[in-house]
């Protein structure tokens, strides 16, 4: 089975990758161009970053999962443990994905307040420039030490508990009814007092517990929002269809998209 995920090689992204890939893992440096080449058939499986316990959504994967037709068929979480790494302890530029230097800011702030920080790609990519460029440190897993690369701290984020929810999206067609968790994306096409209180109704009428609530802007007009909805049962249910409906009921100028219903997987 063909996956692709965020790379290069290194990434929390391939450690979550390689816990659910059965074949070769391709690499891709952002995330929507991941979900464009399962949508465009192109791979049967990528997996992307959707939520941090520190830094909430990511929010690229929230309008790649938007604007393209594909499923959500698994979910994994994984903990987060940042290092920085360097060749040596002199250098001025921290390098990471934006995400990693958030998690991190208490620390960086503590100990490297005048270092310059640059947002890249990913964290392996960070890691990459460190191993290139001896002026240049990066945040990643501690496992991207090697012989060129020491890890100066570990556990450097801000929370020992971080982690990251990683899904694995598949193309429309494998979407499946069966799982614990759902995910929908609802696009009203509407903005009036009390319509969200309207949308959340349903699934407090069927005792449906939402795990996850996100809005988004829909790119039509500003203060124009749609909404990212985990819920912790599954599309075979009738009280989910059931919700499903009344949703579509009140969308009648915009749309409900289903992504599917899947699993939770917990991975090291």
């Amino acid at each position: 089975m063909r996956t692709v995920t965020l790379g290069p090689a290194g990434t929390y992204s391939h450690r979550a990758a390689s816990a659910v890939a059965d074949g070769e893992i391709t690499f891709r440096e952002s995330v929507y161009e991941i979900v464009d080449s399962v949508a465009a058939g192109d791979f049967d499986r990528g997996v992307v970053p959707i939520e941090n316990s520190i830094e909430g959504s990511v929010t690229e994967t929230l309008d790649a999962l938007a604007d393209l037709e594909v499923s959500v068929v698994r979910e994994v979480v994984t903990p987060i443990r940042h290092a920085l790494l360097a060749q040596t302890g002199d250098f001025e530029t921290i390098a990471s994905h934006s995400q990693a230097l958030a998690q991190c800011r208490e620390y960086l702030e503590a100990n490297y307040p005048d270092v310059e920080l640059e947002a890249v790609a990913s964290t392996a990519r960070g890691v990459e420039r460190a191993r290139q460029d001896d002026t240049v440190a990066g945040i990643g897993h501690p496992d991207n030490a090697d012989e060129k690369l020491t890890v100066l701290a570990e556990d450097i984020q801000d929370r020992t508990s971080n982690a990251t929810r990683f899904f694995v999206v598949a193309g429309p067609d494998e979407r499946s009814p069966a799982g614990g968790k759902s995910t929908l994306v609802v696009y009203p096409n509407e903005n009036y007092p009390g319509l969200l209180l309207e949308l959340l109704q349903p699934f407090a009428d069927r005792d449906i517990n939402l795990s996850r609530l996100e809005s988004r802007p829909s790119g039509e007009r500003l203060g124009d929002y749609m909404f990212h909805v985990d819920i912790a049962a599954g599309l075979y249910e009738d009280r989910t269809q059931e919700a499903i409906a009344d949703l579509e009921a009140l969308s009648p100028d915009g749309w409900v998209r289903q992504l599917g219903s899947y699993d939770v997987e917990h991975v090291v």
